[in-house]
Order: structure tokens, then C-alpha cells, then sequence
């Protein structure tokens, strides 16, 4: 089976790279090569309550949350965070993170990083409200 794309979605210092979209799942699933720098600024914590998220760790580790459990994930460990769970990540190393990631269903894909990264790339300080705007477009809100 070919890549669906080859295109990298750069947000700061995270990188996104669907390997699945969607559109050949019949939006059940969507998968992306993710890659994390060390002490990147990462997205706040968060939750989506429609959509499952699994992370699994190829290179590098990951500190990650969901709801009050917290894991340092290595390369082969895996993270399920099922829907409405609060989760977070972050990279506290000083090498790249890689990681395999699977949202299901496919409703967030491309087209919502794409928003994020026009959002945080517009010049200035980030728009909060616009910020907050993406996330509720696609079924993503943050953890209060």
C-alpha cells in the first residue's frame, strides 16, 4: 500500500506526517509519523470526545498523560488515550522523539494541523481565540 502523502505539517518544533488520512478508511482511522524535538513547546492538555488516540514510541521518549496516570514511554512502548480522557505529552530529553500516533476515527487528520500550524504561524503572539476556534472546529477541547 503507497503513502497517502508525503507532506510534513510543521507545528514550532512538532512535526506531523500522515501516513493515513482518512480517506482510505472510510474515515474509521488516521495515522501520522510524529516527531518531537527535545523541550519542544507542545499542545496544553487536552481532550477530544469523539475520537481515540493510541501513541506508540519508534525512537527517543515521551512523557505522557492521560487523565492522573503518567508514563515515560520508550521506543515499542504504546499509550491509549480512549475518548473524553485529558491527555498531554511532552519530550523532557535532549534527542528527537518519533512516534507512530492513530486517531479513530480519522475526524482529526491533516486538515486540523494544517489549521494549528496557520494559527501559531500567523506572526506575533498565538491568537488564543483563533486557537480555541481550530480545536472546537475539530472536535478538541482543552483540559479545564
Amino acid at each position: 500500500m503507497e503513502r497517502e502523502t508525503d507532506e510534513v505539517i510543521a507545528i514550532g518544533a512538532i512535526t506531523m506526517r500522515f501516513l493515513v488520512d482518512g480517506t482510505t478508511t472510510d474515515g474509521h482511522m488516521a495515522m501520522a509519523e510524529m516527531v518531537v524535538q527535545p523541550q519542544a513547546k507542545v499542545p496544553p492538555p487536552h481532550r477530544h470526545d469523539d475520537v481515540d488516540e493510541t501513541i506508540r514510541v519508534i525512537e527517543g521518549a515521551l512523557t505522557y498523560r492521560v487523565d492522573d496516570e503518567v508514563r515515560v514511554l520508550q521506543a515499542g512502548d504504546h499509550c491509549f488515550s480512549p475518548r473524553g480522557s485529558v491527555h498531554h505529552f511532552s519530550n523532557q530529553g535532549d534527542v528527537p522523539a518519533r512516534a507512530l500516533v492513530v486517531f479513530s476515527p480519522a475526524s482529526i487528520g491533516p486538515a486540523y494541523f494544517r489549521d494549528v500550524a496557520n494559527v501559531l504561524g500567523a506572526g506575533g503572539p498565538p491568537d488564543p481565540h483563533a486557537f480555541s476556534a481550530v480545536m472546537a472546529r475539530h472536535g478538541i477541547a482543552l483540559a479545564t
